[in-house]
């Protein structure tokens, strides 16, 4: 048995997880991140021995326990060095969880951890090498190769949202301008999709943005089948930047597979058809071998299974 336990801004996850990487038990808790690193981690070393607890075993049956988080993580020494939305500044985590839990202790960054887990256990299972891309508030990546994460020299590798897509275009919360992120998050489909509404007072965008209550990732994508050309439009954009990023990483890493997530997959054939088929323009064609394009199946377990999966990059 092995714990991964994902730790996001809003809600701490743990799960126990067997060696057919199937989550067992899971428990969470709100996050809290305002109260400090060490009342965070304390946190995560209770979920851990309530998990055990709660599955009738000891926690010397653990193998290990695995932690993602956002942010720059410093694996080889165990210490978060730094992450936006939580309390952690150079903490040494593996020192503090391995004293407060007793067994080994394995950290890494959440969206690596998240991609491990669609290599383990979801859409890319039967592939060594694989790519994993998060259309949310950001555009979060993680890399595999050889089913061991790439994460660069100092960690901070796989930071794909910050490619630039659009030389001197849109301003990005990482201080440069027309970074992927910005155009192929959600939140920079729900950018355009304002931007359009703004330019089109009789579109069909207000309507389904009344039916949600507010401008969503969704409000383009609802609108433009109903046939609004300005949510076409949006739509046609939002592709285009994200299939031009899906090519850019293809080209470079050539891996079996590209999974995506987040909740823009929603869409289904909507999104993928048109998205696969763009890409796949753009893409190097030099081998007749070609990377699949799918969507993540894990949901919110691949963090906590791709965290619980990582004491094997270590063997």
């Amino acid at each position: 048995m092995y714990i991964g336990v994902d730790i996001g801004g809003t809600n701490l996850v743990a799960g126990l997880v067997n060696d057919d990487c199937q989550i067992i038990e899971k428990l969470k808790t709100p996050t809290k991140p305002q109260r400090g690193a060490e009342e965070v981690l304390a946190d995560v070393a209770r979920l851990c021995h309530e998990l055990a607890a709660k599955a009738g075993i000891g926690m010397d049956e653990v193998k290990w326990v695995g932690v993602g988080s956002p942010g720059s993580i410093d694996a080889e020494n165990g210490v978060f060095v730094f992450a936006g939305n939580l309390p952690f500044r150079n903490t040494p985590v593996v020192k503090i969880l391995g004293e407060s839990i007793g067994r080994p202790i394995y950290v890494g960054n959440d969206a690596n951890a998240a991609a491990l887990g669609e290599v383990y256990a979801g859409a890319a299972k039967d592939c060594d090498s694989a790519l994993l891309f998060t259309l949310g508030t950001g555009l979060g990546g993680g890399i595999v190769i050889n089913r061991r994460i790439y994460s660069g020299f100092n960690g901070d590798g796989g930071e794909v949202g910050h490619m630039v897509v659009e030389v001197d275009g849109c301003p990005c919360t990482c201080g440069r301008n027309g970074c992927w992120e910005a155009y192929s998050s959600a939140t920079g489909l729900i950018r355009m999709t304002r931007e359009a509404m703004e330019s089109d007072k009789k579109s069909l965008l207000y309507a389904a943005a009344a039916e949600e209550g507010k401008v969503s990732a969704r409000t383009a994508f609802v609108a433009a089948r109903k046939g609004d050309p300005s949510a076409r439009a949006v739509v046609d954009k939002y592709i285009k930047y994200l299939a031009a990023g899906l090519a850019n990483m293809i080209n470079v890493f050539q891996p079996e597979m590209v999974c995506i997530g987040g909740g823009v997959c929603n869409e289904g054939d909507y999104l993928m058809l048109p998205l696969i088929e763009q890409t796949r323009k753009e893409q190097f064609k030099g081998s007749p071998k070609q990377t699949l394009i799918r969507v993540a199946e894990l949901g919110n377990d691949a963090g906590v299974i791709g965290a619980a999966m990582l004491g094997k990059q270590s063997c």
